[in-house]
């Protein structure tokens, strides 16, 4: 008996398939430095359980009543500091990122980008790459630290949109990476060629993270001793270059909102008391953060340079974060390629 091939029914509807894809997501940003724009990424952003664990009944009252009525115009002000002609730093650098990886990786992966708040958001992007064919994808937040506020709630979005779509792709999850050897390479590098760019010495080295309230260490998040042994191996690394072995390096947290209490020593704190403590010059580096954005370029780029002339200090810099530079790149492809062994 001889098999012959059967052709597919004319009224069958035409499925791509077979394509492996790479989504990067990032935190989020407003549309626009105004504060229309800033309130509804506001509104998405505090209204996730995952990033205020007040119950729902307390919180939004004073969300919408005081926060949503008072803090976007600051926001927006800020937003403006440091947007540019293509738009937000932080979607410009992670779409950069996508089509640097993109470069890298070929035509066998598809790779794409999505914000877990605003624009392109998580459930449009992994809908359009199944659309596209794309049945295998990896889903990459890049935090090199893991919080559930952070690599948790981009994960739980991936969930919530697999549960309505009928042919649900393959997910694989890019772990954090706040220890593996090419994410420490690249910081560095990075940070080596930045300090010896610098017509100053300095005496100080701030490893600054985005904070977290102190209860979630208490309730068993590793983001704390993630950023700790981050800060540790990069210290080490640093310290076998004779020029920086004598470089102090200290750690701390940036960003606290509320009355909770949060991870410790704080940022602004730290940078006022070493410009006090006779400090006069700083450099920060900021290695929780894989794009530049509003916490790093205006945070402490601008209010801590501020922050610490007023203070008494004299030579401050905050150096780039890894972007879409060689060093950051080269390590998001490594990344990704063992990520997609087997796949690929």
């Amino acid at each position: 008996m001889t098999w012959q091939a059967q052709s597919l029914p004319t009224d069958h509807k035409p499925v791509k398939s077979g394509r492996i894809g790479v989504l990067l997501v990032n935190l989020g940003t407003p549309d626009a430095p105004d504060v229309a724009s800033v309130k509804r990424y506001l509104l998405e952003f505090l209204s996730d359980r995952r990033v205020v664990e007040i119950p729902p009944i307390a919180w939004q009252p004073i969300l919408r009543g005081i926060i949503l009525n008072t803090r976007p115009k600051r926001s927006a002000e800020a937003y403006r500091k440091v947007w540019t002609e293509e738009g937000s730093p932080l979607a410009v650098i992670t779409r950069k990122q996508a089509e640097g990886l993109q470069e890298r990786l070929g035509g066998a992966v598809h790779v794409d980008w999505a914000m877990r708040y605003g624009q392109p958001s998580i459930p449009d992007r992994l809908k359009t790459m199944a659309e596209a064919g794309c049945d295998r994808i990896l889903f990459a937040p890049l935090y090199p630290q893991y919080s559930g506020a952070t690599t948790g709630t981009a994960v739980d979005k991936a969930a919530d949109t697999l549960k309505e779509m009928r042919w649900q792709p393959a997910l694989r999850i890019l772990p954090a990476y706040h220890d593996r050897a090419g994410y420490l390479d690249a910081l560095e590098a990075d940070t080596l060629r930045q300090l010896e760019a610098l017509d100053y010495v300095p005496e100080v080295l701030l490893l600054s993270f985005h904070g977290m309230p102190l209860r979630t260490l208490e309730l068993g998040d590793p983001y704390h001793c993630q950023c700790r042994k981050t800060s540790r191996l990069l210290a080490e690394r640093l310290a076998r270059h004779e020029k920086w072995a004598g470089l102090r390096v200290v750690t701390t947290f940036q960003s606290r909102f509320g009355r909770a209490q949060w991870l410790e020593p704080a940022t602004d704190d730290t940078i006022m008391a070493e410009a006090k403590a006779g400090t006069k010059q700083m450099a920060v580096a900021m290695p929780g953060f894989s794009a530049d954005c509003l916490e790093t370029l205006e945070e402490i780029a601008m209010e801590g340079r501020d922050e610490f002339v007023e203070a008494g200090g004299e030579r401050y810099a905050a150096l780039s974060c890894l972007n879409d530079s060689d060093a950051g790149m080269s390590m998001l492809e490594a990344l990704v390629r063992q990520e997609l062994s087997g796949w690929l």
